[in-house]
């Protein structure tokens, strides 16, 4: 992997931020296994068009969403993200803090498959970069 994939999927986020869709990164056969949200966890979005509705659900119960980018790792054929997401419930008001992040596999430049994690040593434990 490369330092280009680092900055492509920061860039893909970044245009996330402002409420562009960046799907260039993605095969057209990505599988994306969302793990984050209790009552999605499990869900498995097929092909761009299936990350876009998984991403949607995501946010979809939320007023405000902010995810911020903390970091970015290389593992080869592989790129860990790491988040933390400012939210605010649409009907309870409610807010909430956390991290998460998303284990991205990649082939000839392209992500072919993406997981969430509540946790972000678990992915970067299953990218093989625990300590």
């Amino acid at each position: 992997m490369s330092q280009e994939n680092v900055d492509r999927l920061r860039a893909v986020w970044d245009a996330w931020n402002r409420g562009d869709l960046d799907l260039s990164m993605l095969d057209p056969e990505v599988v994306y296994e969302d793990t984050v949200l209790p009552d999605s966890a499990g869900e498995i979005y097929r092909g761009p068009d299936g990350v876009v509705r998984g991403w949607i659900r995501w946010t979809q119960a939320w007023e405000e969403f902010t995810t911020e980018v903390e970091q970015i790792v290389d593992a080869g054929e592989r790129l860990v993200s790491i988040h933390t997401v400012d939210l605010r419930g649409k009907h309870s008001g409610a807010s909430m803090t956390f991290r998460y992040a998303y284990l991205y596999t990649l082939r000839d430049g392209k992500v072919i498959h993406i997981r969430s994690y509540v946790n972000p040593d678990e992915a970067l434990e299953a990218a093989g970069l625990s300590d």
